[in-house]
């Protein structure tokens, strides 16, 4: 265990978390939707609590959709190009969860008049049956990958240190007819910055290195390589995607076209915030349905390590358990003339 005075004087918290060898996964939000609207920089740390950035009928619709419990994140993105800003229009792209088992979130995509912002967001969350109103404004992105990388500075200084460097090279070296790189705000875990969101898939990354952008992007050599930067999927709670990383490692690339649903099915404490295990079962299936079964495991607590929570802030620092599989079962259901290719 690492204790508080072995922490030498450091102000971001991603720096910290590094150095004690934080594991980045099971830190990854777990959401039905996202919501990304293009907004022109800088953007507060409370852009979506009071009106400013956005407009009033947004965080009204916003508010609707918390109160009810959806599992909702909101995320502002820019490409620092404001193209669409000059022309009056907003780029707006919602991805939601098409069933309960899937691999990637699905996708609608708007470039809308910014007058008319706050009614499609509504129609978005609470009011499909109006969509047909904006049909005009739908863009077919289909095919389009957005890599998303936190630079939101002001909710902390760590994702503006770090995460900005990333974005630029993603930018200049990566960005292409099908791949589109942003700025976003606040995700989550800004002590693993820089931390970026691949969508549509969901899956969040984190203490990402320049050397390691090729793996993560053009997805050719060894997913174990990529282990030490992964958070996990949107698509599972936390102890599941400790799971389903180790399972991704067995797997391979061909992992992330399978479709998947989970149970918990134990848990040592169900209050606690750090339980000692966890039981898991994941159920996936092929995309052409010829090949299924389930994974079972255990996530059990193996170690302690200090993180900081708020870069800065030597109060917030936090002895915090990891966890590893000590068990993983699989069971096919059925197999017939799968040919496995990679994504």
């Amino acid at each position: 265990m690492v204790t508080t005075n072995t922490i030498k004087p450091c102000h971001f918290c991603a720096e910290i978390s590094k150095r004690n060898g934080e594991d980045p996964i099971g830190s990854a939000g777990k959401y039905d939707q996202f919501l990304l609207i293009e907004a022109p920089l800088p953007w507060s740390e409370q852009i979506w609590l009071k009106a400013g950035s956005m407009p009033q009928g947004v965080i009204d619709a916003f508010q609707f959709v918390w109160d009810r419990n959806i599992k909702f994140r909101p995320l502002a993105i820019s490409s620092d190009q404001n193209a669409n800003a000059k022309t009056g229009l907003v780029r707006v792209l919602y991805f939601s969860r098409p069933s309960a088992q899937f691999s990637i979130f699905e996708r609608q995509e708007y470039l809308i008049p910014k007058d008319d912002l706050s009614h499609l967001v509504m129609a978005l969350l609470n009011q499909p049956e109006q969509l047909s109103e904006f049909q005009k404004f739908r863009q077919d992105n289909k095919l389009m990958r957005d890599l998303l990388v936190c630079t939101h500075g002001s909710h902390d200084v760590s994702c503006g240190r770090f995460g900005y460097p990333l974005y630029g090279t993603l930018k200049q070296d990566y960005a292409g007819t099908n791949l589109r790189i942003w700025r976003c705000s606040h995700f989550g875990g800004h002590q693993f910055a820089p931390t970026l969101l691949d969508m549509p898939e969901g899956r969040y990354w984190g203490h990402l290195e320049p050397e390691i952008l090729d793996l993560l992007v053009y997805r050719q050599g060894s997913v174990a390589d990529l282990r030490s930067f992964y958070r996990g999927w949107a698509g599972l709670a936390w102890a599941e995607q400790i799971v389903e990383r180790e399972i991704w490692i067995k797997e391979g690339w061909e992992w992330l076209t399978y479709l998947k649903s989970v149970e918990t099915l134990a848990i040592s404490d169900p209050e606690a915030d750090y339980p000692d295990w966890a039981d898991v079962r994941i159920h996936f299936c092929s995309p052409d349905k010829n090949y299924s079964g389930t994974y079972e495991a255990r996530i059990e607590a193996y170690k302690e390590v200090e993180t900081m929570w708020n870069s800065g802030d030597r109060t917030s620092i936090e002895t915090i358990k990891q966890y590893r599989v000590s068990r993983l079962v699989k069971r096919e259901h059925s197999r017939q003339n799968l040919t496995r290719q990679l994504p």
